[in-house]
């Protein structure tokens, strides 16, 4: 184990290509009744990566991490953790787990429930650490029933962790906790991370996935509809927001009649009291009209935010017709 502090983030390391895949899923199909859940996904994990997986509420990312954590088998296609079946990953303990509901006994305390699963899992050694990096210690004479829903994410954060799995899987990890938590957590999955383990999230929090991921995966409908760095996802979206002060301004008409030379560039124009935000495939052009012919000023350009991207990118997968769009 290394010797960062919990508060302190080990830096990511680079994933070693000539291990086996932590992860790899194969044309994956997964039917409940009429409803295809998953819808032939292909997914790679690489030691020492972590994965977020993201997706609106039914796109089918818990029921494709039960796959892969061999709580459930696919009705088509293929998938392996370290070159083994997901059961079979499992009873060797390669994997660790945690998921959005169950898995505890309320009438356990703390300090039972993790006493109990370190024995299970033949790790009695880990528990000081564990308990130290999920910030529980404070709370190990409490009884599961009488926890906060984020204390017990700290607690199956510490289940998770012990005997340092090489594939952590998790689903909606942080639900429940507040800002500060949330950074712990996730200060003490980069310390257990560090080297060829591997992690794989689900979430819907946009921002854990830019500040904690490697890598994002969205999927929608069953399927994945785009894959790559933040930076990569981001640019997938389409065009760049404009925002300026204009004093004295009312209505859109001035900013209409000013910016008619670009009309084609302009996606969207709002217009709040004084403040104009717009978004267009041409920023370049549309600042330099805003300081030159209207009084504007206080100019930014930013680019689109992930949750943008995000939601354009679910809605173009739903309209018939509509290829994905993959990252580079």
């Amino acid at each position: 184990m290394t010797q960062n502090m919990p508060g302190a983030p080990s830096a990511p390391t680079s994933p070693d290509p000539s291990l086996a895949p932590a992860v790899e899923v194969a044309g994956l199909v997964k039917t409940f009744g009429p409803v295809r859940a998953v819808d032939g996904i292909d997914l790679r994990v690489a030691p020492g990566e972590i994965v977020a997986f993201l997706g609106p509420n039914g796109a089918g990312k818990s029921t494709a991490l039960d796959v892969i954590l061999g709580f459930s088998t696919p009705d088509a296609g293929s998938a392996r953790v370290f070159g083994l079946s997901p059961a079979q990953a499992a009873r060797e303990l390669r994997t660790g787990a945690i998921l959005q509901e169950g898995g505890l006994l309320p009438d356990y305390t703390v300090r039972q429930t993790i006493t109990a699963v370190a024995a299970m899992r033949g790790a009695r050694h880990d528990i000081p650490a564990v308990e130290k990096l999920a910030g529980i210690s404070p709370i190990l004479g409490r009884k599961v029933v009488k926890c906060s829903g984020g204390e017990r994410q700290r607690l199956r954060l510490a289940l998770a962790l012990l005997g340092n799995p090489d594939l952590m899987v998790l689903d909606e990890p942080t639900a429940g906790m507040d800002v500060t938590a949330r950074r712990s957590f996730w200060a003490a999955i980069r310390e257990r991370a560090a080297g060829n383990k591997a992690v794989l999230f689900a979430t819907h929090y946009l921002q854990e996935a830019a500040d904690f991921a490697d890598r994002i995966v969205i999927i929608n409908r069953g399927r994945i509809i785009a894959s790559g760095s933040v930076d990569d996802v981001r640019a997938l979206g389409e065009g760049t927001v404009v925002t300026a002060t204009w004093p004295g301004l009312s209505g859109v008409g001035p900013l209409d009649e000013a910016l008619a030379e670009a009309r084609a560039s302009l996606q969207d124009v709002a217009v709040r009291g004084e403040h104009v935000e717009i978004r267009t495939t041409a920023p370049d052009d549309v600042a330099r009209i805003l300081l030159t012919r209207t009084p504007s000023h206080h100019l930014g350009i930013t680019a689109l935010s992930l949750d943008d991207v995000f939601a354009e990118l679910v809605k173009d997968a739903a309209e018939p017709g509509q290829a994905p769009r993959r990252a580079a």
